[in-house]
């Protein structure tokens, strides 16, 4: 078997940060804390510094064709070993093998000279990644029309916007034929239509045989560009993980940090829903749900006056951020008049019918037709893997979200 492409063994890197913070002082306070240490005859013994290690024995490899997703939390890391891997900034220890050649888009402007007009840094960068005058001309329209800048392509690049930088830096690095592509989050600058159009091309490198690294906080791009995907947690890592095991991985990690199935407003007199909890039938407050099983969603509320024609809805979503289904008290039920200000309503869900992941929750309360509150992301439901069709066999969860109650026979 042919060497992975990349290879990184214990990778490290720390930062010297400052250990304690000063005021800002004006020039006026500066001038007299001067003059009364001169007095006194004291110094100013200055800022005290500490070491924070980014990254901390890091090991994994990468396979020549590999598409790679790195994700983590902000401050995980990420960014600092893109750097690494593009020799950006140098380890403070442990090492990295690269076998071929690396283009990097990690912010805006990266690798761009901005007096340089849009066509010399095509030619610029073509040039620091080896490649010969003739073989970048060959590419120059192919570039052009990727990016849309035909108009400006003569102009100083520092007169670009933001948008348009993005365009020609990600239509230069992904078309010059490097063997490794790495992106960063930059490709959030764009629209929705050029981030599509720039995870298409990506996959088109892939396929092509080269190698991307693409780091993103959208579990939707991650899962339509990637094959495996490495978590970044405090600058560690347990190395690299098919894609849909460690993006349930990363947002199981996420819910239950944060106290996943409970929520409760510090205020409890605010109008609206004040508390949001997930239960079992037996009304004992549950951390999962498994496919298949039954619970509750009960919601706290409080009314500045007399309910009437109450509405509630608790709305889940999947791991990419795509609605997968409703729970809509105004169309699954009577609809509800509350004759005391306070009350708890209470969602039963019978069996459910959710494949394994972790769900976002959002929940609503209408009065008369009219919102009275909403609340994002209240909860995270991990859903766990269960006999749902009673075979022994568990579903999987690549070929869907919902899981339909079926038989089959033969006529």
């Amino acid at each position: 078997m042919s060497k992975p492409i990349i290879e990184v063994e214990n990778l490290s890197k720390y930062f010297r940060i400052s250990a304690n913070k000063k005021p800002y002082l004006s020039l006026r306070e500066e001038i007299a804390k001067f003059a009364s240490s001169l007095r006194s005859g004291t110094k100013d013994k200055g800022q005290s510094y500490q070491d924070f290690w980014a990254l901390k024995d890091v090991s994994f490899a990468v396979q020549k064709g590999e598409a790679v997703g790195i994700i983590g939390r902000n401050g995980a890391g990420k960014s600092t070993l893109l750097k690494i891997i593009s020799q950006i900034t140098p380890p403070t220890k442990g090492q990295i093998a690269m076998r071929g050649r690396v283009a990097s888009l990690l912010e805006v402007g990266t690798g761009f000279h901005p007096e340089l007009t849009g066509r010399e840094n095509i030619f610029l960068n073509g040039a620091i990644l080896g490649m010969s005058r003739e073989e970048i001309r060959k590419k120059l329209d192919e570039i052009v029309a990727f990016a849309e800048v035909e108009k400006f392509l003569d102009t100083p690049v520092k007169r670009y916007s933001s948008g348009m930088y993005v365009r020609l830096a990600f239509a230069v690095a992904a078309h010059l034929e490097p063997e490794i592509l790495v992106v960063d989050e930059v490709l959030a600058v764009g629209d929705a239509q050029f981030q599509k159009k720039c995870l298409g091309k990506m996959g088109e490198v892939a396929e092509g045989g080269r190698t991307v690294l693409f780091v993103s906080h959208n579990m939707a791009a991650i899962q339509a560009l990637c094959t495996q995907v490495v978590i970044l947690e405090q600058g560690k890592t347990s190395g690299v993980r098919p894609v849909g095991d460690a993006i349930s991985m990363y947002l199981m990690a996420q819910g239950n940090s944060s106290q996943s199935t409970f929520w409760e407003l510090k205020s409890p007199s605010k109008i609206g829903i004040s508390k949001v909890t997930v239960v079992d039938s037996q009304n004992n407050e549950i951390d999962h749900v498994i496919c298949g099983d039954a619970f509750n969603i009960r919601m706290e509320f409080n009314l500045k006056n007399i309910g009437k024609n109450l509405a509630f809805a608790a709305v889940f979503y999947d791991e990419n951020g795509n609605s997968v289904c409703a729970c809509q008290s105004n169309i699954s039920s009577t609809v509800t008049d509350s004759k005391e200000l306070k009350g708890i309503a209470s969602c039963r869900v019978p069996r459910l019918t959710l494949v394994p992941g972790v769900y976002r929750i959002d929940v609503s309360l209408d009065v008369s037709g009219e919102r009275l509150d909403f609340i994002e992301n209240v909860i995270q439901l991990p859903v766990e893997s269960g006999d749902f069709f009673g075979t022994g066999r568990l579903p999987e969860k690549r070929w869907g979200t919902l899981l339909l109650d079926h038989q089959w026979s033969i006529l």
